[in-house]
């Protein structure tokens, strides 16, 4: 839930009253804490709230979106964090948690949901970085996710033994480095949304995850649509979308 919508029900329970409600909803549609300006309003507008990338900023930086992002909704996520912008971040914010192989560092909501299902399925396990940090993403933003690893097509049989079970998803977020042949084949089996995820795991002429990119781009497969190089979280907010949209045809 939105802290928008969290101060409106307190507002209306007399919780709080009008002039704090005013000073709260004072930094929308951001908040400017000098170094960055928080986009508050994201999460109504978009379903998702701010996340925090936090390569190529300093600790500090880091530790303070962190705050205000929890002052204001109670969570947070942050991406591409480092270790030592965790140990930062770690003495400034309680009850905060780090996957140090997904390098992602984040509060839980106090009530998440896990609806519908979003199923990450990865081809080795060298790409489970990027898998992890998809399938956390997903998580967090309120979805239920499986996570399926060390499947891909050089054991092709890997892939048929799970078919039942991806099919059973509302989306699918499939990784894969070296050849991208993974979520190629996998898009030709179901009738599931999937959404590819190239890495940068694979020899010289991978070209850092060019070739797989490339490989899902001319995918043979109708429909499969490609996210950028390792880039687990864009895909999984593409998955929360359509899952969250599933659930909404649901309840109509």
């Amino acid at each position: 839930m939105s802290f928008i919508k969290n101060i409106l029900i307190g507002l209306q329970k007399g919780e709080v009253s009008l002039d704090e409600t005013l000073r709260t909803l004072e930094n929308l549609p951001y908040e400017d804490l000098g170094h960055s300006r928080l986009d508050h309003h994201r999460e109504l507008r978009q379903g998702v709230a701010e996340v925090i990338y936090a390569e190529h900023k300093t600790e500090k930086q880091v530790a303070d979106i962190a705050s205000a992002l929890l002052k204001k909704q109670g969570w947070f996520l942050a991406t591409r964090v480092s270790e030592p912008c965790y140990r930062y971040s770690e003495n400034e914010i309680p009850s905060l948690q780090y996957d140090a192989d997904a390098r992602v560092m984040y509060v839980e909501p106090s009530a998440k949901k896990e609806v519908g299902l979003i199923t990450v399925i990865s081809a080795g396990t060298s790409d489970y970085p990027v898998a992890r940090e998809a399938a956390l993403t997903a998580s967090l933003c309120g979805n239920k996710v499986k996570e399926i690893n060390d499947c891909g097509v050089a054991g092709l049989h890997r892939v048929l033994d799970v078919k039942e079970q991806l099919a059973q998803s509302r989306a699918i977020i499939a990784i894969a480095g070296m050849d991208g042949v993974l979520p190629g084949l996998i898009a030709s089996l179901v009738k599931v949304p999937v959404i590819a995820v190239p890495t940068d795991c694979g020899y010289g002429a991978s070209f850092g995850g060019v070739a797989p990119l490339l490989t899902m781009l001319n995918s043979c497969a109708s429909g499969l649509t490609v996210v950028n190089i390792n880039n687990g979280f864009g895909a999984a907010i593409a998955a929360h979308r359509i899952n969250q949209n599933g659930e909404r045809s649901v309840e109509v």
